[in-house]
C-alpha cells in the first residue's frame, strides 16, 4: 500500500512540470481521505526537506453543493508554502499554473496557538490576531479538473497560489456571516457571495481545521495564515486576466495573472 501511495505522490509532483495526469482511481478510490491525506503528508515532507517553509493551511469544500458532487460531508484542507504568496497588488506567472481557477476568501492570520482538540469558533476568534480579504487560486494535477475527494486531498487541496489584504483588520466587531464578496476580473463582477456560504460563517470552518489537525498531530500556531473557504462560485484564469475581490469589512485583495 506504500509504494502505491509513494507513487501517487511521485506522478502528482511531475505534474507540476509535466502536466495533468489522469484521475488517480487506479490507485486511491474516490472517498478514501485516509490514502489522501497520507498522499498530501508525503509530497508535504519532500518540499520541506527540499527547502519550502509552511505558512499555514487552506481550506476548501466549504461549499455544500460542493460537497454533495463529491459524495462527502466534510471539508478539506491542504498546505500553504511560502512561495505560494503572491503580493497584493502583485503579478502572477500563468507558466506556474496548469488549470488556474481564482475564488474570494476570508483569510485569518493567528496571533496564538489554536491547539484545543475540541475548538469551536470562540477558540478561533481569541487566538486570531486579524482577518483580512484574500484570493486563492485554485489548480489541479488532475486532467480537465475531473476529480474526486481525494484526487483533490492527494493534489494539497488542489492549491496554487494565495493573496492576502493588506488592510488587517481585528476580528472583535467583524460581521464575517453576513459580509458580502464581490470577485472582478477585468472590471467586471464574475461572482458573488457571502461570509455564510462557507460553512455557514468562516469561523466554523477554521475551527473544523483547528479540530482536524489536532487529531492528525498537526495543530495550528501562531502566525499561521487560515484560508477559510471560497465565498462564492470559483472563475476560470486566462493569461493577462486582472483580478480583484472587495469584501465587506475588510477591504479588498488583488493581482495581475500575467509574468512580472
Amino acid at each position: 500500500m506504500k509504494a502505491a501511495l509513494d507513487d501517487i505522490a511521485v506522478r502528482l509532483r511531475r505534474a507540476y512540470t509535466e502536466g495533468p495526469v489522469a484521475p488517480l482511481r487506479d490507485a486511491l478510490e474516490p472517498a478514501d481521505a485516509n490514502g489522501a491525506y497520507a498522499v498530501q503528508s508525503i509530497n508535504t515532507r519532500y518540499w520541506v526537506d527540499a527547502g519550502r517553509r509552511i505558512v499555514g493551511r487552506k481550506i476548501g469544500l466549504t461549499s455544500k453543493a460542493v460537497q454533495s458532487q463529491l459524495g462527502v460531508d466534510q471539508p478539506d484542507y491542504g498546505v500553504l508554502f511560502s512561495d505560494m504568496a503572491v503580493a497584493d497588488g502583485g503579478a502572477l506567472d500563468p507558466c506556474r499554473t496548469l488549470q488556474p481557477k481564482v475564488e474570494a476568501e476570508v483569510a485569518i492570520v493567528l496571533e496564538r496557538d489554536l491547539d484545543n482538540p475540541g475548538a469551536n469558533p470562540h477558540d478561533v476568534l481569541a487566538a486570531a490576531g486579524y482577518a483580512v480579504a484574500a484570493l486563492e487560486i485554485v489548480d489541479s494535477r488532475i486532467a480537465d479538473w475531473k476529480i474526486t475527494f481525494a484526487d483533490t486531498v492527494a493534489d494539497n487541496g488542489s492549491s496554487a497560489a494565495f493573496v492576502l489584504g493588506t488592510t488587517p483588520r481585528a476580528l472583535t466587531g467583524l460581521d464575517l456571516r453576513t459580509c458580502g464578496m464581490v470577485l472582478q476580473v477585468n472590471g467586471a463582477v464574475a461572482s458573488m457571495g457571502v461570509g455564510a456560504a462557507c460553512l455557514g460563517h468562516p469561523l466554523n470552518a477554521a475551527a473544523w481545521l483547528a479540530r482536524t489537525l489536532c487529531a492528525a498531530g498537526e495543530p495550528l500556531r501562531a502566525g499561521d495564515v487560515l484560508l477559510t473557504g471560497a465565498l462564492g462560485p470559483m472563475v476560470a484564469l486566462k493569461a493577462g486576466d486582472i483580478v480583484r475581490a472587495d469584501i465587506g469589512g475588510l477591504g479588498s485583495a488583488s493581482f495581475n495573472f500575467r509574468n512580472s
